[in-house]
């Protein structure tokens, strides 16, 4: 087993990481940016080393300085959390050169399995399911316009190096195409350094379903059940449930057994989710991300399998805990991304100071946040604030459960996504399992005025909780009084 491990992360990620250490008695380090100086993960850890300025080029996305403080630290292996540099393969071939365990898949993987183009080339040649389109970025207009006429309208443009939905346009008829074509191109460009595109068949109304996998240095691979991920805005994943609503044991072998085809035949290690689009009976691979997955929580609530401490005992050269009949899904799990964002102007970003905090708990819920009282939420990162996580017996009482949890959940002086949680969780296409990746543009309307009631509800409940929240002037003068009387009784006993 390691003996430190340095966390390249930062927020819940970097305290989920560092939870697992804990656990294991493995020290942890952290690296903080200016802007992070005082944040919760930071004063988690066993160790904390300042990396740099608040922007994530000189900070979280700087190599030479991680590799540096490893060093420094004498962390023994790094743990690159999601996003950042999580998919980087640059990091993995430092990490080899100095020594240093990469906690995740070889550089070469991730690479490969970043690139669209290639990642379905290597489907293809595992015999996984592939969306109809091309093999390889096109080389002019003419050559796209043949090519859509060929596998038929809609089709979607995609930038090869793209990610998040970026660099992405839907294409329902040839007049579209040229713009489509030129705009993704200059996009993707700009975003990527790289403006290869490549078109393949659009999907009406697919779900996104994907599949947790595993994969040990030894040759084992299992995957831990299904997810679903079609609540979802610009591509970004907002709600996430275990197992999907319409998963059967024959759909989640065949889905499964595509998932493990995937990860064996490019000789994937670690933890890594192989993403699917389901249509019609029909299901294509999406793509793969190498690394630990935001929504993980819900996998290990219906499993029982703790992912990322799996992760550091299979880099530490262990087998996996389990075999694939041992796995076994037990009751439904939901996450509600929980972020900094105001759901009434197009999920805009509002950073800022949390003034109040209350989080909810009782059975079945779980927290995994990077927050507290007053602390002010920068405006250079991703603006999540937490993930809420609930797990009950079936769909039913999970979406109840989550109603509950959202109901107790406060969180002041930012507006957040709460109301458009508890919007979707009222809502009856949610609640009858009706759902596709287009869920909440279909129901904008209904979505936007059931969070207007929302928002005027919590406003009233929000007044009455005012008084529990200290300002902070008592909370010292408090403290103040506290440390006096500890004083003096010390004192009356000597």
């Amino acid at each position: 087993m390691f003996d430190k491990i340095l966390v390249a992360n930062r927020g819940e990620i970097a305290i989920r990481v560092m939870r697992a250490c804990r656990e294991l008695e493995v020290d942890s380090v952290a690296i903080y940016s200016d802007a992070d100086k005082t944040s919760l993960f930071a004063k988690y850890a066993d160790e904390s080393y300042h990396i740099g300025e608040s922007t994530p080029s000189e900070s979280y996305l700087n190599i030479e300085k991680i590799i540096d403080i490893a060093e420094k630290s004498k962390a023994d292996a790094i743990h690159p959390g999601y996003g950042f540099l999580a998919e980087n393969s640059n990091l993995g071939k430092e990490c080899e050169k100095h020594g240093i365990k990469l906690i995740g898949p070889k550089g070469s993987v991730i690479e490969a399995m970043g690139d669209k183009i290639t990642s379905k080339k290597l489907m293809r040649a595992a015999n996984v399911p592939v969306i109809p389109g091309t093999d390889k970025g096109i080389s002019s207009i003419d050559q796209g316009i043949k090519i859509a006429e060929s596998i038929g309208y809609p089709v979607i443009v995609k930038a090869s190096a793209g990610g998040g939905g970026i660099g992405m346009r839907t294409v329902y008829e040839e007049d579209e195409l040229v713009r489509a074509i030129e705009s993704t191109q200059s996009v993707a460009s700009s975003a990527f350094g790289d403006s290869t595109v490549y078109i393949e068949k659009y999907l009406e109304e697919p779900r996104h379903i994907e599949f947790q996998i595993m994969a040990d240095e030894q040759g084992n691979t299992i995957h831990l059940a299904d997810r679903e991920c079609s609540i979802q805005r610009r591509h970004q994943k907002l709600i996430e449930e275990a197992p999907s609503p319409i998963m059967t044991e024959d759909l989640r072998e065949r889905m499964g057994s595509a998932a493990i085809k995937a990860a064996t035949h490019i000789d994937y290690t670690n933890a890594g989710t192989v993403e699917f689009l389901y249509s019609n009976g029909d299901f294509y691979f999406l793509e793969m991300n190498t690394r630990i997955q935001v929504e993980h929580p819900i996998t290990e609530i219906i499993t029982n399998v703790d992912l990322v401490k799996e992760q550091i005992k299979i880099a530490a050269g262990n087998e996996i805990c389990c075999s694939q009949e041992d796995v076994e899904v037990n009751g439904h799990a939901i996450e509600c991304r929980i972020n900094a964002e105001d759901p009434l102007s197009d999920f805009a970003p509002n950073p800022g100071k949390i003034t109040g905090y209350r989080s909810p708990g009782g059975i079945g819920v779980r927290v995994d946040s990077g927050v507290y009282m007053n602390y002010t939420i920068p405006s250079f990162y991703d603006s999540m604030i937490s993930k809420l996580i609930v797990w009950s017996p079936s769909r039913n009482d999970a979406i109840n459960r989550m109603k509950r949890a959202l109901r107790e959940y406060v969180i002041l002086g930012v507006k957040t996504t709460i109301p458009f949680h508890k919007a979707i969780m009222n809502h009856e296409a949610f609640q009858q399992g009706r759902l596709n990746t287009h869920f909440v543009d279909e129901h904008h309307k209904g979505i936007q005025d059931n969070m207007e009631k929302v928002i005027a509800q919590d406003k009233e409940m929000e007044n009455r909780l005012k008084s529990t929240f200290l300002p902070g002037k008592k909370v010292a003068a408090i403290s103040a009084a506290v440390g006096s009387y500890m004083k003096s009784v010390q004192t009356s006993k000597k």
